[in-house]
């Protein structure tokens, strides 16, 4: 009698171990793209933003490595979308800290630190983002030091223009 309620227990926790995981693994699995990206919206419109923003980045000492205005892109291919600029930045300090080592540069398909400036059917602008902050833990050392602070920094020029 007593080895049938220990295997008993050890089973319900067992099953209870593994509903737990695989709850854990669905709500991670659903949430997990609503946190990877940060989306805002804007102070402003879009070609309000668009100035501000390109001001504020170099206001902070930070690099416009390539805009890309997929409206004029898609435009040329006959798609008709509404505006939105991706900005590629680069800041030196930070990217030549990763750059500077073998085995930090196996992020380098994450560089340079991307932002999108784009309106919505909704008539508001927005700002989105990779949310670096999370992106860089898994990574740690190096990485996620550097990725630390140039999201830091990123996110105070863009607080600049949100709501």
């Amino acid at each position: 009698m007593k080895n049938n309620a220990t295997r008993n227990t050890i089973l319900i926790a067992v099953a209870a171990l593994l509903i737990g995981a695989l709850l854990t693994g669905f709500v991670g699995f659903t949430a997990a793209p609503g946190m990877m990206m940060l989306e805002d919206e804007s102070l402003y419109g879009f070609e309000e933003t668009v100035a501000k923003f390109e001001e504020e980045v170099l206001a902070a000492g930070w690099s416009v490595a390539g805009i890309h205005d997929m409206q004029a892109i898609l435009d040329g291919h006959g798609h008709d979308v509404m505006p939105i600029k991706i900005y590629e930045l680069c800041s030196s300090r930070y990217s030549a800290e990763i750059l500077y080592l073998d085995d930090e540069r196996v992020v380098s398909p994450l560089m340079p630190c991307r932002v999108s400036i784009y309106e919505k059917s909704d008539g508001n602008t927005y700002i989105a983002r990779m949310n670096s902050t999370l992106m860089a833990k898994p990574f740690g050392g190096v990485i996620d030091d550097v990725m630390q602070l140039a999201a830091a920094e990123t996110e105070v020029i863009i607080d600049l223009l949100i709501k």
